[in-house]
C-alpha cells in the first residue's frame, strides 16, 4: 500500500538529514540492527519544522479517521517532549484552526517549583483535561509510564500517545533471537492502558519506502531483522 504523502516526505527528510541510516548498528539492547533512527538530530529549525508537521499530520489523520478521538492538552514529558509539544500544537493549529486552534500544551518540571505558582506542571493545567502524550520513542516503556503517572496525579485523563517511530519489534530478553514473535513495549502500553499509541513512522513504513527506492539489499536485511525480532502485537 502506498505511503501517505506526509510519511513519504518525512522519510525523505530523515534520510537526507542522516536521522535514518542504513548499515550495521549495535543497539543498546545488543541487537545488531540494519538501520538506525536518531530523532535527536532534528535540532535545526527546518528539520524541527518538518518533524513537528509530521507529528501534527499523524494526529490529524487519526482524528479524521476516528471521530471519537479528541484531546485538550498535548503533554511533552521533560526534557525531549517539551519542544515537541510546543511546536506540534502550533502545526496542528495551522492544519485545522477550527479544530485545534484552542488546544493547549504543557510539560513537567523535573523538580517541583517551590515559589510563585509552585508545582511541577508548566503550561495548561492537566486537571479534568483529556491528554495526549508526545515523545520521540518508547523503548522499554519506563519513561512513558512515568509521564502517565504524572497525568493521573494531576487529575488528567490520558486518551492517547504519539511517538516519532515504532520499531515494531519485541521487547529485548536474554534469548530473544529465536525468531519467535513477542510483545513490544508499545504493544504492552496499548494493552495496559487501552489507548491508541500512534507513530509518525513504523518499520513497515521504512520497508515500503525502500521498495519504492529500489534498495533491494537494504530491504533484504530489514526483512531478515524483522523476521528475527518481530513483535506479536
Amino acid at each position: 500500500m502506498a505511503l501517505p504523502e506526509y510519511k513519504k516526505s518525512f522519510l525523505e527528510t530523515c534520510v537526507s538529514a542522516g536521522a535514518l541510516k542504513f548499515g550495521t548498528f549495535t543497539l543498546k539492547s545488543k541487537r545488531v540492527s540494519p538501520y538506525f533512527f536518531n530523532a535527536g538530530l532534528f535540532h535545526r529549525a527546518d528539520l524541527l519544522r518538518s518533524m513537528s508537521l509530521a507529528y501534527a499530520q499523524s494526529v490529524k489523520a487519526h482524528g479524521d479517521a476516528d471521530s471519537s478521538f479528541d484531546f485538550d492538552v498535548l503533554f511533552g514529558p521533560a526534557y525531549k517532549g517539551i519542544p515537541l509539544a510546543a511546536t506540534t500544537i502550533d502545526k496542528l493549529a495551522d492544519l485545522d484552526a477550527a479544530k485545534y486552534g484552542k488546544k493547549s500544551y504543557s510539560f513537567n518540571r523535573k523538580e517541583a517549583k517551590t515559589h510563585g505558582e509552585g508545582g511541577n506542571i508548566v503550561g495548561a493545567s492537566l486537571k479534568g483535561q483529556k491528554i495526549v502524550i508526545i515523545d520521540d520513542v518508547i523503548t522499554a516503556g519506563t519513561a512513558i509510564r512515568e509521564a502517565i503517572d504524572i497525568i493521573k496525579r494531576e487529575g488528567g485523563e490520558l486518551v492517547g500517545i504519539i511517538v516519532a517511530f515504532d520499531r515494531q519489534e519485541k521487547t529485548p530478553t536474554e534469548n530473544d533471537d529465536d525468531g519467535k514473535p513477542g510483545p513490544s513495549a508499545i504493544g504492552e502500553v496499548r494493552k495496559q492502558y487501552g489507548i491508541p499509541v500512534l507513530s509518525i513512522l513504523t518499520l513497515d513504513d521504512i520497508v515500503e519506502f525502500l521498495r519504492s527506492q529500489g534498495s533491494e539489499d537494504d530491504i533484504k536485511r530489514l526483512d531478515e531483522y524483522r523476521a528475527k525480532y518481530k513483535a506479536s502485537d
